[in-house]
């Protein structure tokens, strides 16, 4: 029997591809926080960056939505919006928002890490977030496995997450290398997990929240 420690919690999730098929997070972890209580809308967008929540904009490859218990409804057309944030506040009225995005922002096959467009794309949202007073939590990148079309290392993803970890305040930050070793959780492609590495980081994903669960209570 699920604890309900999330219970009166409304919870708006915004994340990347890692949230935008069934069987990704956004069926995983969201599940997870159903459980404990918590309400829970997520949109995703696939392929772009933080800042796109700014104003609506377009996901080239794709988003996914899913109200609470409901089915993953996913636009793969060229022209799929995304709703701005402050449309989505308006909408979901949640007193959490959870950012789920890393691997999109990481430059995984740029010689240099683009420090300041980086920078500029996650302040645009913290700051935004902030100004609405809400409480925030991001959830960094996962090792992934090394190679495959999107060139991730693991490296790479160590360094994205700690310069998340230093630069998504007023957010709390999840760390998603310390949940696996490197490649421990398989994937098909370095970057997307199989079914069983999404079950495993939504779960651990979960343990996380609920330990923040405290200081974000309504």
């Amino acid at each position: 029997m699920a604890s309900l420690a999330l219970a009166g919690l409304t919870i708006l999730m915004l994340g990347d591809s890692h949230f935008a098929t069934p069987g990704y997070l956004v069926t995983t972890l969201q599940d997870e926080l159903i459980r404990q209580g918590a309400h829970v809308t997520t949109y995703a967008a696939c392929g772009e960056p933080t800042g796109v929540w700014i104003e609506a904009g377009v996901a080239a490859c794709g988003t996914a939505v899913r109200v609470q218990s409901g089915p993953v409804k996913t636009d793969h057309s060229k022209n799929a919006r995304v709703p701005s944030l402050d449309t989505l506040i308006a909408t979901v009225h949640p007193n959490l928002i959870i950012v789920g995005a890393g691997d999109t922002m990481g430059g995984y096959g740029q010689k240099q890490f683009p420090t300041e467009w980086v920078t500029q794309q996650v302040q645009s949202l913290t700051r935004r977030i902030q100004a609405a007073n809400i409480s925030c939590v991001w959830i960094g990148p996962g090792w992934g496995t090394e190679g495959g079309p999107f060139f991730k290392t693991y490296a790479k993803a160590e360094y994205m997450s700690q310069f998340l970890s230093a630069h998504v305040s007023p957010c709390r930050f999840i760390d998603s290398t310390k949940m696996a070793k490197p490649g421990e959780w398989p994937t098909f492609d370095g970057q997307h997990y199989t079914a069983v590495g999404y079950q495993k980081w939504g779960d651990a994903i979960d343990a996380d929240i609920l330990s923040l669960a405290r200081g974000v209570q309504p």
